[in-house]
């Protein structure tokens, strides 16, 4: 695909809802869009580096296979006295973020963001100073364990000084940093939450879930009821029957499960819409 902007990839978070992504990256790619810039938020993070890493075919299918990894490697742990075991330690989360540590290494090595084939950057918020931080330099690893640390399920992660936890909490789906970086064209992959509707919380886990859910969109919310003269946004879709509607990421087996069926679904209503709007 010919284009006089930069093309930029916009990938949010959702934990395991973010196989979506794969599918949406496998219709980009099959295309022949390649990015200009990617920028990742929490799980998009990892989607992200990915792609930024080798913006090709071969890329994405390394991709598939490390997302059905997470369930076969237990990424995220699916014993109930794992979990009870981590959160009597540590007193601050349920997971241990060494099994994803270590998946991140296998596949990325001791790579530096700045070394990357693609410009990439994602965020994670720093509790001292509680602000959003832009990892565009240093170690990936690193950045990418930051940018996933969903609070209260796995830790923060300390990195010069500060610790940082989830970038869902900042920027989920950070389409303005894209416009701010002069994108002339942007697709925006998410896991299909953005246009659920929220309601009053009636149990104290809903209100955490939708206090979440608002810091998660209100930004994105405002980017895309913006437009900037110029510049195209297309947010693809997820091809989930009548959206997603269960607001709660699942963790372990139930969660990680239908990997597959996420990335062929998306794969299939991406490609669709791609032929429609992006010719």
């Amino acid at each position: 695909m010919v284009t006089s902007k930069p093309v930029a990839f916009v990938l949010g978070g959702g934990g395991p809802l973010g196989a979506y992504e794969v599918g949406m990256l496998k219709a980009l790619i099959e295309r022949d869009i390649r990015p200009d810039l990617v920028l990742g938020s929490s799980v998009g993070a990892l989607n992200g580096a990915a792609i930024a890493a080798d913006p090709q075919p071969e890329a994405v299918t390394r991709l598939e296979s490390l997302w059905v990894s997470l369930r076969e490697r237990g990424v995220f742990a699916d014993n109930l006295f794992a979990q009870m075991g981590t959160a009597l330690r540590s007193r601050t989360h349920l997971f241990s973020n060494a099994a994803l540590r270590g998946l991140l290494e296998r596949e990325f090595g001791h790579r530096l963001i700045e070394d990357l084939e693609v410009p990439f950057a994602c965020v994670a918020a720093s509790i001292e100073r509680a602000a959003e931080h832009w990892f565009t330099s240093g170690p990936l690893v690193q950045a990418v364990l930051a940018s996933s640390a969903v609070p209260g399920l796995l830790p923060p992660v300390p990195i010069g000084g500060e610790h940082f936890l989830d970038g869902g909490l900042v920027d989920s789906v950070p389409v303005g940093r894209a416009l701010a970086s002069g994108a002339g064209t942007i697709y925006v992959l998410h896991v299909g939450r953005i246009d659920q509707p929220l309601r009053p919380p009636r149990t104290p886990r809903e209100v955490a879930v939708v206090a979440f859910e608002i810091a998660r969109r209100h930004r994105l919310v405002h980017a895309l009821s913006n437009p900037v003269d110029g510049v195209e946004v297309h947010v693809l879709p997820t091809g989930a029957p009548g959206g997603t509607t269960d607001l709660r990421p699942r963790y372990g087996r139930r969660g990680l499960g239908l990997v597959e069926e996420r990335i062929e679904r998306a794969h299939q209503a991406s490609s669709a819409y791609l032929v429609k709007h992006a010719s």
